[in-house]
């Protein structure tokens, strides 16, 4: 069964700058037909078009023509009734009289009808604008309604848009300047719960101006914790002194969706997939937005919309939410979160006048991180290496290649190095307890990192030290880790880390931060399995524990981590986006699979989580129960579980 869109919570949008012709108002009308049958055969479900799209913005006096405005008529009852043959929601700009003033307006339009318009504000009237000369702001209303097209919609900038059948998909629209002043009308809509906000433009281009509008989108949809959808006029607007771009863009909270390539005399589409749930969500996490008020009050208008199935998104769904695509946006996070994570630990340091850390380390990607957020630490305190005390303890799974790893890294780096066993401690233990070491259960495995634990903490007291935490943020997920054993530590630098980013800042400290033999070892520790080392060796004396094996491939656990806490999308979601995203990699089955033992795990594991040490935050997910995630240790996953075991029997799917 596909699913539809308004399943996932999404609706299509498209920003269109269509080809043009000023004043020409049958080829205009000819050119914004065919952009909508494109967007429509792309399963938009709401198509808008630039300001005064029908004319042309560059019409000047123009626009006091009878001719000119009898044709808008026309023009306008045409693309009412495609409305209607396509289901698609149209919002297209044109000149509009009422009571004897003549507005710049945009028009929408839905299943045969207009259902509203809305007039310009704020009117540019300096440099190369005249727009005061002909037209009349929305201050100047006189009447609320619009007697027209044998007609009567709405009239004015009390406006907001509900779209039928998708909860919270509420848009309201402002026109070019609107969202280029101080206080933009949009503000207020969002604040009023419009998560759709929409700009026709026609905005002429200057040197700087096309990221200077970039940036305007994307702060604009930030500040308001909603999408925001601009299309402007493109290049056959062009007139006397002015040339037009064409830049349309669709953002959402602060990102860039899609933008057309300007200067293009064809007409030119930003189509994107707005996620509605996914910025509800974002402001009911945000008090302040809840704390806004708006300062109007504000008229429903129902608008209605054709269902779309999802068969493709038109969004990126990042495979890696926590790593960025981009090399360089990737080295540049790297150089942040290690920054974030050395000064956290310089102020613990500090605070606690610890003169000595001690840590263990065994080769492995999470005590490497840790080891070289310490050995930066420690440079920028401009205090000797010497007094990092790196201690490896070998016990009954422990490899070569990782201790030898463990040695080159730590004389390397110049910290103390040294090595204690634990087997004789452990057996001891076994003793002590009636655990026979042939059985390789929890008790086996357990003791070895608890034996770790008390050794490390020992000697920090014993040097007057404290435990640097190794960690990350994936294992806190599952609960991966031995609780009061390496769940344990004084500081925990990697606590916010998650593994799929471990490994790319180590091999960012690789190529930025060191070099030579150092360099060599951290690639390595970067290709090694990732490992908790407690069972023996195989007979090749290789690693015979892999993590991924027991508990399912990291890549999708961040994945499910990202969208269960940052997100707060519902298992069928979660699911979905996973099937699109790892497609071809994993099976729906084996996605299934792990996203139940995430969820299994997830709860039953929380009262690991409830009593964490402190450690630095690095990013927009983190588990402290201090500040990001409050969850009660005995919470029941069965609501979770029971939506995915009805997903799995009705076979949903993406495509």
């Amino acid at each position: 069964m596909t699913m539809l869109l308004r399943d996932l919570g999404m609706i299509r949008v498209a920003a269109v700058s269509p080809a043009l012709k000023v004043a020409d108002v049958a080829f205009n009308l000819a050119a914004i037909e065919e952009a909508t049958l494109l967007a429509a055969d792309q399963g938009a479900q709401l198509v808008v078009f630039p300001e005064l799209a029908l004319t042309g913005y560059s019409c000047g006096d123009l626009f006091y023509q009878q001719s000119l405005l009898e044709a808008v008529r026309d023009g306008l009852k045409t693309l009412t009734t495609l409305s209607d043959q396509t289901g698609m929601i149209l919002i297209v700009g044109a000149p509009v009289r009422q009571s004897g003033r003549l507005f710049n307006a945009a028009i929408v339009m839905s299943h045969g009808r207009i259902c509203g318009v809305v007039p310009k504000t704020y009117l540019p009237n300096t440099q190369e604008f005249y727009e005061e000369r002909w037209f009349s702001s929305a201050a100047d209303l006189v009447d609320d309604q619009l007697t027209w097209l044998d007609e009567t919609p709405p009239f004015g900038t009390d406006l907001l848009f509900d779209v039928d059948g998708m909860p919270d998909c509420l848009f309201g629209i402002e026109i070019c300047e609107d969202g280029w002043v101080a206080n933009p009308p949009s503000g207020g809509m969002a604040v009023a719960g419009a998560t759709l906000l929409i700009n026709l433009s026609a905005s002429p281009e200057i040197l700087g101006k096309c990221s200077y509008r970039r940036a305007l989108v994307e702060s604009q949809s930030a500040r308001c914790l909603a999408a925001y959808v601009y299309a402007s006029a493109g290049p056959g607007e062009s007139s006397t002194d002015l040339v037009f771009s064409g830049h349309s863009l669709v953002a959402e909270n602060g990102q860039i969706l899609a933008e057309t390539q300007r200067f293009q005399f064809t007409s030119q589409m930003a189509i994107a997939d707005i996620d509605i749930q996914h910025l509800v969500h974002e402001r009911l996490r945000n008090n302040s937005y809840a704390a806004s008020q708006a300062d109007q009050d504000y008229l429903l208008v129902p608008v209605e919309v054709a269902e779309r199935p999802a068969i493709k998104l038109l969004r990126p769904i990042a495979r890696s939410p926590f790593v960025p695509a981009d090399v360089a946006e990737r080295q540049g996070r790297c150089e942040e979160i290690f920054a974030i994570q050395t000064t956290g630990l310089m102020k613990r340091l500090m605070h606690t006048d610890s003169q000595k850390v001690v840590l263990g380390i065994s080769g492995g990607l999470d005590s490497t991180l840790a080891l070289l957020v310490t050995v930066k630490a420690f440079d920028r305190l401009k205090r000797s290496r010497d007094n990092i005390v790196a201690i490896t303890m070998p016990g009954f799974g422990t490899t070569d290649r990782t201790r030898g790893n463990a040695e080159v890294l730590a004389g390397e780096l110049g910290v103390k190095f040294r090595t204690i066993s634990i087997d004789a401690a452990v057996y001891q233990h076994f003793t002590d307890i009636g655990q026979n070491p042939e059985i390789h259960d929890i008790t086996y495995e357990n003791s070895q990192a608890r034996e770790r634990t008390q050794i490390l903490m020992d000697l920090a007291n014993q040097l007057g030290g404290l435990v640097v935490g190794t960690g990350d943020l994936s294992e806190l997920a599952l609960g991966w880790s031995t609780y009061n054993g390496d769940h344990m530590s004084m500081y925990g630098v990697n606590s916010s880390v998650p593994k799929t980013l471990v490994r790319y800042l180590i091999e960012w400290c690789a190529e930025a931060e060191f070099s030579g033999r150092t360099a060599e070892v951290l690639h390595d520790v970067c290709a090694t399995p990732v490992s908790p080392e407690l069972l023996p060796p195989g007979a090749d004396g290789g690693i015979s524990q892999i993590t991924e094996e027991h508990v399912g491939p990291y890549e999708l656990h961040d994945f499910f981590l990202f969208q269960v806490v940052r997100n707060q999308f519902a298992p069928r979601k979660i699911l979905d986006l996973a099937f699109r995203a790892f497609a071809g990699d994993y099976s729906q089955a084996e996605i299934l699979k792990w996203l139940k033992l995430f969820y299994r795990r997830f709860f039953a594991q929380q009262f690991k989580r409830s009593c964490l040490p402190d450690g630095p935050k690095v990013g927009s997910v983190s588990l402290s129960p201090r500040g990001d995630w409050r969850m009660p240790s005995d919470a029941s996953a069965a609501l979770w579980l029971a939506e995915l075991e009805l997903v799995a029997r009705k076979g949903s799917r993406p495509v």
